[in-house]
């Protein structure tokens, strides 16, 4: 069997991390998110990839290729524009002759959960069936509702939470027969102009087709809608990749719990880490530095003296100035931060945190939420980052400043002082 595999969109509410890297290419421990889910696809047994692209498209093709280094045989076709998910399956069409397995190439899954589908659609041969998976936010998802427990009854979109039918989610992984692309023709673009491959699974349901949905589990699933998803994604595939340490470990440096340091990377005298963390190829890090759980360290990244790192993912080549904190924070890459630099993470009230997420602002639901700094961001000694701000690629921040709110992309903040000099008695 064949897998579809959507990668075409530009996730725009994870800016300013998309700005200049689509979404599928935000590496999580390592790995692009798109690299992990193709991981999984191949531990289930397929090997075909159909990559349907759009967005920066050509990075996702320098990246994989023709997927042979990852034991892969991938096809690409490209849309015309963002149209949907609809639109996105049905330009897969000359590329696919049976039934085949489609997913959303921005979620991080495992093989369990997709050969929990094929089992399923095998056993059970309907016309389509789809993964399931129990949330707390229903207002987020696309919900369905069943019969006779597995039986697809109806699919509602983003429900208020007081009117949804289920706390059941569409997981974005589905078996399809051809006949899908015959639904889809006969769909409609919605008031955003797009084709959604849900209202070709509600013809189905109207003409009476059997549409199965396999229950999964939540420790199978994950997806990354929002930028502090991006913490709870690595931390996802930290507790389940196999750490192991290549890397040179100077005498005096302490390393707890499960953690992998790569080949060429160095964790000088004084450093102490506690698993389950993640340090990439040629990172420099200490001397005495402490990184607590749940971190990921990229490439050639540096880390000076007497820094803490926590709940954090930085990326690669980013410079850590010495003395600094950066706490549940996304430092894309060649950020460069001046020594004394702090990303605070708590409120003084102790509430949960809130951030701007295309132009709305949106509670995180975390009490402890740090910054998303963008790719080639500066900062001189001593800045402060408050809880949940965002600052745009390629921006300055000068010495001393408190940056309390997002900052645009290629800006310059500076602190202007007013100083009074005075001359000394005799």
């Amino acid at each position: 069997m064949k897998a579809v595999v959507l990668a075409a969109g530009e996730g725009v509410r994870l800016q300013p991390v998309t700005l200049i890297r689509p979404k599928h290419l935000i590496r999580v421990c390592g790995k692009p998110i798109l690299e992990h889910c193709l991981k999984a696809l191949k531990a289930s047994g397929i090997n075909e990839i159909v990559l349907v692209v759009y967005y920066m498209a050509d990075a996702i093709r320098d990246y994989f290729g023709s997927g042979e280094k990852f034991g892969l045989r991938i096809k690409y076709v490209e849309q015309e524009a963002v149209l949907g998910t609809g639109n996105a399956v049905g330009v897969a069409e000359p590329y696919v002759k049976d039934d085949f397995l489609l997913v959303y190439g921005d979620l991080l899954f495992t093989a369990e959960a997709v050969k929990k589908v094929l089992g399923l659609h095998e056993k059970g041969k309907p016309i389509a069936t789809m993964s399931v998976i129990p949330v707390n936010n229903p207002e987020d998802y696309g919900i369905v509702e069943l019969k006779n427990e597995r039986n697809v009854k109806c699919i509602v979109e983003k429900p208020s939470r007081t009117e949804a039918p289920t706390n059941l989610a569409n997981a974005g992984i589905y078996v399809f027969s051809t006949d899908v692309f015959k639904k889809i023709r006969e769909t409609s673009a919605s008031t955003r102009g797009e084709w959604e491959i849900t209202d070709a699974i509600s013809l189905f349901l109207r003409e009476e087709k059997q549409v199965l949905a396999a229950k999964i589990s939540r420790e199978d699933w994950f997806d990354i809608g929002k930028p502090w998803d991006l913490l709870d994604a690595n931390r996802w595939a930290l507790m389940r990749m196999e750490h192991k340490v290549h890397g040179h470990v100077e005498n005096g440096a302490h390393l707890i719990g499960q953690v992998t340091v790569k080949e060429t990377a160095r964790i000088r005298s004084g450093v102490y880490i506690e698993g389950p963390a993640f340090i990439d190829e040629n990172s420099d890090i200490g001397p005495n530095c402490y990184i607590r759980p749940y971190t990921s360290i990229g490439k050639k990244v540096r880390i000076g003296n007497a820094c803490e790192i926590k709940n954090s993912v930085i990326m690669d080549n980013a410079h850590i100035g010495h003395l600094s904190y950066i706490g549940d924070s996304i430092l894309g890459e060649n950020c460069n931060l001046g020594a004394g630099t702090v990303t605070a993470n708590f409120r003084l009230d102790a509430g949960t945190v809130k951030m701007s997420v295309k132009d709305m602002i949106v509670d995180s639901g975390r009490r402890k939420l740090g910054a998303v700094l963008g790719d080639n961001v500066k900062a001189g000694i001593n800045v402060l980052f408050m809880p949940g701000v965002k600052v745009g690629s390629n921006s300055w921040i000068g010495p001393n400043v408190v940056v309390y709110r997002d900052l645009m992309t290629n800006t310059m903040i500076l602190l202007r002082q007013k100083l009074e000099e005075r001359k000394m008695s005799s």
